[in-house]
């Protein structure tokens, strides 16, 4: 089967642009075309004679090592009719002097029928006028339909060998008309192809001719420079048309509400953005959270107050300034509106259409003539949900194989067996691509017992006879002396055992690791992409959450079995490609402070020291069932702190807790 939906259904995208540049010019003017042009296309090829050794960033640059024009024409057309006829219905060729206005190009094919043999462009007679029809010139683009390509593939090596011309774009207008019977146009069912020719030392702010605003090319440009201040200009006309849209759109919104049965009621605000949500019971009703200009009532980690920091303390911020802006906008000039204080601020986060604002503003209100007094005024407001984009992700398949890492200390020595069994279950017995390996971590004073006594002899008892029970799986181990054993440190010694290419899963002693996790994992980590850090699922302490119950055997993704630990980092999915690139990044700072390597951990690693997107998020199929967790002292206060938190949290709910309490408080008063 076919790899895409489009290639079997024979769908097609809508518009192909191809620049036709130099040597001389591709650095300079190839690149401001570039600049001005590819982010607003589906696809931009160069199309040259001959280049220099290096190829400008970003460019997709097509060459013929061959400095003819017609030649080059030739190849030209020659290439988008091998790998480009198949995937396109319309194909835009331009100089590289000239401005495109990718807009308006796009809006022009997408009211032509893909059927229809057209060449169209500024039409032009041929030199001696010894030809009948005109071709287009070249100077200001021409726009070629699929089907006409397809009509000249088969005549193309004779255009080459019988027609004679000095102008690429005059020889292609010989070969379209001799063989096809097609003239360049200017104009088709209404369509018209604007153009406007530049003047010497023209300055595109000043240009008032009628032509030039309504312009698809603009030709010649001269240098780079000039190819800026066009482009800015036409983003500036295009900018303004859109916003006329977007009120005209609202205009003629509101007045066909007033012709519904509710009148001028059916029309929301604000216009063009989909109503609020209507809850259909009250479990789906969306709260209202409160805030002032320091705090907000409503905390991640279920406190009832905290400070507002970061992008939160940006918002809020923002939604009073912009309030400001409005009340200003409305009132002006007649009043003055300055704002005193936040009185009370209420938002909301609605999937159907954004974030929802409502304020109440203490302001001063100023007449013309100096007369003020202090009003409170409410103020609804809407930061709407932009479109929703699709991006283009890496190709990953689930056949990658993963290295678990376990890292074990003296104190998880004793669920160790548990972790083997629900691996064993896990990958050996179903053959799962997947290699575990122990890290035995010894502090010392252990290190210097290990001959006489092996705190982890009973684990690699137990390693050996699940490598006897299954006989082609092999356990290896590795064992490092540290007293403060910090993820990084660990990671290091892993890593340089291990080829460059290899997938890493870092496991805790009480993870139980499932084949669907494993699978999530290779598709969620991605090399010089992504690394994937999962939350895991904790299961609370069986004697609060199953209070003078029996505690089920297994663990369930229950609210009141559990909770995503988000203050656990340990559990990380990466390549040692990406971790080895992000430890070289890291070599500086630690030459200059070795404390660091015990202060931070992977994640924080991946986070200042790459560029990879650190991708962070809720996995259930990831569990881990409740177990006293030691924290060690001697790490980060940071990192220590984020394990007493989920220690503390991982105890049980806080209803459950509470009815603990209560009944232990009702037992002491009897």
């Amino acid at each position: 089967r076919t790899r895409y939906i489009s290639t079997e259904l024979g769908m097609r995208q809508r518009l192909f642009v191809g620049v036709l540049t130099s040597k001389s010019t591709l650095n300079t003017l190839g690149v401001a075309v570039n600049r001005t042009l590819a982010h607003r296309l589906e696809r931009l090829v160069y199309f040259t004679g001959t280049r220099g050794r290096k190829v400008p960033h970003g460019m997709t640059v097509v060459t013929h090592s061959d400095e003819r024009p017609i030649w080059n024409m030739y190849q030209t057309v020659r290439y988008l009719l091998d790998h480009y006829v198949n995937d396109f219905d319309w194909f835009f060729l331009v100089q590289d002097d000239t401005y495109t206005e990718a807009h308006r190009i796009s809006r022009l094919v997408a009211h032509l029928s893909i059927d229809t043999h057209l060449y169209l462009g500024r039409p032009e007679e041929f030199i001696g006028g010894d030809t009948e029809g005109r071709y287009c010139y070249g100077g200001f683009g021409y726009l070629l339909s699929r089907s006409l390509l397809l009509l000249l593939q088969h005549h193309l090596e004779s255009c080459r060998n019988d027609i004679l011309s000095a102008r690429p774009d005059e020889w292609l207008g010989r070969c379209i008309i001799d063989y096809t019977a097609v003239n360049c146009a200017e104009e088709h069912e209404g369509l018209r192809y604007h153009y406007f020719e530049l003047g010497n030392n023209a300055d595109p702010e000043r240009e008032t001719d009628l032509r030039f605003q309504s312009a698809f090319t603009v030709h010649p440009v001269l240098d780079p420079l000039q190819m800026y201040r066009l482009h800015k200009y036409f983003a500036q006309v295009e900018l303004e048309r859109t916003y006329q849209e977007i009120q005209q759109l609202q205009l003629e919104i509101q007045n066909a509400s007033s012709l519904s049965a509710d009148g001028d009621h059916s029309a929301t605000w604000p216009i063009g953005i989909p109503p609020p949500f209507q809850p259909k019971t009250r479990f789906e009703v969306l709260r209202w959270d409160y805030f002032t200009e320091e705090q907000v009532y409503a905390c991640v980690d279920g406190s009832p107050k905290c400070e507002l920091r970061g992008v939160d303390l940006a918002d809020v911020a923002d939604v009073v300034a912009m309030a400001m802006e409005e009340l200003n906008r409305k009132y002006q000039p007649v009043l003055h509106v300055r704002k005193q204080q936040l009185v009370n601020g209420y938002r909301r986060f609605d999937p159907t259409r954004g974030m929802e604002y409502t304020l109440d503003l203490q302001v001063e209100v100023v007449t013309q003539k100096g007369h003020s007094r202090s009003v409170t005024k409410r103020v609804h407001l809407v930061r709407p949900l932009s479109e929703v984009e699709i991006i283009p992700m890496p190709y990953v398949t689930e056949a990658s194989r993963i290295n678990v890492i376990l890292p074990l200390t003296a104190h998880d020595r004793d669920h160790a067996a548990r972790f083997l069994e629900a691996y064993a279950a896990a990958a050996f017995e179903s053959s799962e691509n997947a290699v575990l390996t122990f890290l035995f971590i010894y502090d010392p004073f252990e290190a210097q017992q290990v001959t006489q006594n092996d705190i982890f002899a009973p684990v690699k008892a137990q390693i050996t006879e699940y490598e006897r029970k299954y006989a082609e799986v092999k356990i290896p181990w590795i064992s490092v002396k540290t007293d403060a054993p910090s993820q990084i440190k660990v990671m290091d010694i892993i890593s340089k055992k291990h080829p460059v290419d290899t997938l890493f899963f870092v496991a805790g002693v009480g993870t139980e690791v499932t084949v669907d996790f494993l699978n999530r994992c290779r598709m969620n980590t991605i090399n010089n992409w992504q690394v994937f850090f999962p939350i895991h699922f904790q299961g609370y302490n069986p004697a609060i959450a199953y209070h003078n119950q029996v505690p089920p055997t297994t663990l369930d993704l229950l609210r009141d079995a559990g909770h995503f630990d988000r203050d656990v980092f340990h559990e990380a999915c990466f390549y040692n490609a990406d971790y080895m690139a992000a430890r070289t990044r890291m070599a500086g700072d630690v030459q200059e402070n070795e404390d660091i390597l015990e202060t931070l951990d992977i994640y924080d690693m991946f986070i200042k020291y790459s560029n990879l997107h650190v991708f962070r998020a809720v996995e259930p199929a990831l569990l881990q069932r409740y177990r006293h967790q030691a924290c060690n002292p001697r790490l980060s206060e940071e990192i220590y702190h984020r394990c007493v938190q989920s220690s503390l949290e991982g105890v049980g709910s806080r209803s459950q807790l509470a009815m603990v309490l209560f009944e232990q408080e009702q037992g002491n008063s009897t």
